[in-house]
């Protein structure tokens, strides 16, 4: 099992979860974070430090085979992240507002 970060983490990275994680398995994009499956050790602890409540595990419905296979994807193209940094300018508005699979990039974000 493995735990899947969704669409309410887009335009909101909060970095809260990557403090916490004991394998280091988060990786950055540009407006989102995804962990890396075969990396989870499933201890659950990312769950609750996400403000933006956006990770679930696999056996959830939230985490659909589109968001299993997007963060498996992107966990091999995007640097690692191990230190919290700021949120996105506007994750607070942003936070909690559906349908963001629209403005998901592709591109990868700084790491650490």
């Amino acid at each position: 099992m493995t735990y899947v970060v969704t669409d309410n983490c887009i335009k909101c990275k909060f970095t809260d979860c990557v403090e916490v994680c004991p394998v280091d398995c988060f990786y950055e994009g540009e407006n989102m974070l995804v962990i890396h499956p075969d990396e989870c050790i499933d201890c659950g602890v990312c769950v609750p430090e996400c403000p933006a409540e956006a990770i679930f595990p696999d056996t959830d419905a939230a985490a659909t085979p589109q968001w299993l296979e997007l963060n498996a994807e992107y966990a091999n193209k995007w640097p690692n992240i191990t230190r919290k940094k700021p949120p996105m300018p506007e994750a607070d508005a942003l936070n909690g507002v559906p349908g963001k699979l629209a403005d998901f990039s592709p591109n990868a974000g700084e790491g650490d």
